[in-house]
């Protein structure tokens, strides 16, 4: 959905914006060219205090399927565990809390941050093709993680790996040129933003294969791999860096749900209703620089998370964005916890990336929605 302003074309809206609220149109001259039974900007959202009750009941559905997917995935893998023996097993002991244990955590953490930035990206955008990797925002963090570790910069700053430091400058530029590109006074053309997507994940790609070329064959291998999405770790210490850079994020995104369900109806309209439009972009970008760069410096490009899964929200729970952003985040937990256990079992002799799987399934959704939104593929 985009809201033109007054000297923009009209409004495109969908059919269930179109019977749920009710807009006036204006042409360029300032002429109505439609009329809906609601008149004011107040009255075509429904910007009232959230039903608790629908939020309830959503998280009653989705924190059971957390916690399936959960023992789900520390249960499945090349080997498969009897958590009834971790208590005399010493093998079985360093298995579960040396390498799956912290495996199914990252999974968890990366999956519900992908999610909760397609989220609200898809948002603040008005576009539902947004996603941290079809924006090219994953593609600027896996180019700035990229010349980190061909440098080998492997110096902590704070506390904080430079890695993790390069990939969020990296993420930060593309969000910033990306929005640039695609904004037209203050209307965002939801067609230049996904080609200007494309152009992004081309030129970051680019740069890789560059950096690739020019490094020795041990990094370059290991840009490769992860590159493609990788979800290995060994012990707790590099998860407890992410949360320190990630809390912030998931935070911020989950505090501007709000202001992000009234900028779903447009940029006038959440003016005249009371958000501060600029600092709320400024914030989402921020924050999600901030997700994506982290998730991408330490799980590789993990692709469509964030378009998946708050498309499934939506299908499941409804559109309002304050429902859906902190549903995404226990659903992209789950989905990439599984999608991750079917990637360690569906090969008896390895596993597969997770990355791939994602791609695959991410790859499909991609197709269904332009498919069933052919207003975006004539844009």
């Amino acid at each position: 959905m985009v809201l033109l302003p007054p000297g923009g074309d009209g409004l495109r809206y969908s059919a269930r914006s179109r019977e749920s609220y009710g807009v006036i149109v204006e042409n360029r001259s300032g002429r109505a060219i439609k009329r809906e039974k609601i008149a004011s900007a107040e009255s075509a959202i429904p910007s009232g205090p959230m039903p608790r009750s629908r939020l309830v009941r959503a998280l009653v559905i989705l924190l059971p399927v957390l916690v399936v997917a959960t023992a789900t995935s520390l249960w499945a893998g090349y080997r498969f565990l009897d958590l009834t023996t971790l208590s005399h097993d010493l093998v079985m002991q360093s298995v579960f809390f040396r390498l799956r244990l912290p495996r199914v955590l990252l999974a968890a953490i990366i999956g519900a941050s992908l999610a909760t930035v397609g989220a609200a990206l898809q948002a603040l955008f008005r576009n539902p093709l947004a996603d941290p990797f079809t924006l090219g925002v994953t593609g600027g963090g896996m180019l700035g993680a990229s010349l980190a570790i061909a440098m080998g910069w492997g110096v902590s700053v704070l506390g904080v790996p430079f890695v993790f430091l390069a990939a969020f400058a990296g993420a930060c530029i593309a969000m910033v040129a990306i929005y640039q590109l695609a904004r037209v006074g203050s209307l965002v053309l939801p067609g230049t933003l996904l080609l200007a997507g494309v152009v992004m994940n081309l030129v970051s790609g680019a740069g890789v294969i560059i950096i690739q070329y020019l490094v020795d064959y041990t990094r370059a291998l290991q840009i490769l791999r992860w590159m493609i999405g990788s979800l290995d770790v060994i012990g707790f210490e590099l998860i407890g860096r992410m949360l320190v850079l990630l809390l912030p994020g998931w935070l911020l995104l989950l505090a501007a749900a709000g202001d992000l369900h009234l900028l779903a109806m447009g940029e006038e309209t959440a003016a005249s209703l009371g958000v501060n439009v600029r600092r709320c972009e400024r914030l989402v970008y921020i924050a999600s620089s901030l997700v994506v760069g982290v998730t991408v410096a330490v799980g590789g490009a993990i692709a469509f998370v964030g378009l998946i899964v708050p498309h499934a929200v939506r299908l499941l729970f409804g559109e309002d964005v304050r429902i859906v952003v902190p549903c995404s985040f226990l659903l992209g937990a789950s989905f990439l916890m599984l999608a991750d256990a079917l990637a360690r079992t569906v090969l008896d002799a390895g596993e597969l990336p997770v990355g791939a799987m994602t791609a695959l399934l991410g790859g499909l959704t991609f197709f269904w929605l332009l498919r069933r939104r052919q207003r975006y593929a004539a844009i």
